[in-house]
């Protein structure tokens, strides 16, 4: 089954819309939304009724204001769709904080380490998102551990029991932009697990294209609100959209 997962970055316990991975310049997603009219995160959930939901804590992220802020209103979330969320994890303690709110914890190359990401998933079986993060056609890392290339690092993490891998460019977040068919086609040829794709998404017929190249899943965000990703794949899933046309 391929999964749309609605994209919420949450700040100051507002959901804002991501461009171009810039996060200084995101504003209150109810700017410019045409599906919906507030940035409160629970009350977007309750109106547009996705079955699941990707969330950035952009405090903890970014290390902004008090990190618990927004803690109380991804646990709103997560009770009402299934929730993965990026809480910017660099130590096994970020997971089970994560996970004390959240159903699934994404720890992205960005931040986290390839021990913490060994140590979670064996705690956690199954409840492990790891993210590949890429900015300006370079892998996102602080560790020296995790190799430069994502097709490197995909052969190591094929061997840990993940819920699935999640590519993120942060160059095409927003910008509905595309994406490069021929890379997502090898990636998914050399992982194991099931891969998301995050950033670029521009419409229906992209997720279309991405279902043929067998990514399992795409975290949107931009596409949902300007309308051109309809709210019932959201909640029906890609497969029912095909028999309905």
């Amino acid at each position: 089954m391929f999964r749309v997962v609605f994209v919420m970055d949450i700040f100051n316990r507002n959901v804002v819309l991501a461009k171009g991975g810039v996060r200084e310049n995101y504003r209150h997603v109810s700017d410019s939304s045409t599906v919906c009219r507030t940035s409160i995160p629970l009350e977007i959930v309750e109106a547009l009724r996705p079955r699941e939901v990707y969330i950035a804590d952009l405090n903890t992220l970014q290390g902004k204001g008090p990190l618990d802020i927004n803690a109380k209103v991804i646990r709103e979330v997560s009770l009402k769709a299934d929730t993965m969320l990026d809480f910017g994890v660099s130590c096994l303690g970020d997971v089970d904080r994560a996970l004390s709110i959240a159903g699934t914890a994404v720890i992205g190359t960005e931040t986290g380490k390839l021990s913490v990401i060994r140590d979670a998933v064996s705690r956690y079986p199954g409840h492990i998102s790891v993210s590949i993060d890429v900015k300006y056609g370079k892998l996102l890392k602080q560790d020296p551990e995790i190799p430069e290339e994502p097709f490197e690092i995909v052969k190591l993490l094929n061997e840990l029991p993940l819920k699935d891998l999640i590519f993120l460019d942060l160059d095409r977040v927003g910008t509905a932009s595309g994406f490069d068919p021929e890379f997502l086609h090898k990636l998914t040829e050399s992982s194991v697990h099931d891969v998301l794709l995050a950033g670029g998404v521009r419409g229906m017929e992209d997720l279309f294209a991405l279902d043929r190249l067998g990514i399992k899943g795409a975290l949107v965000a931009t596409a949902i609100h300007s309308g051109a990703v309809t709210l019932e794949v959201m909640n029906l899933g890609l497969e029912q959209i095909k028999r309905d046309d």
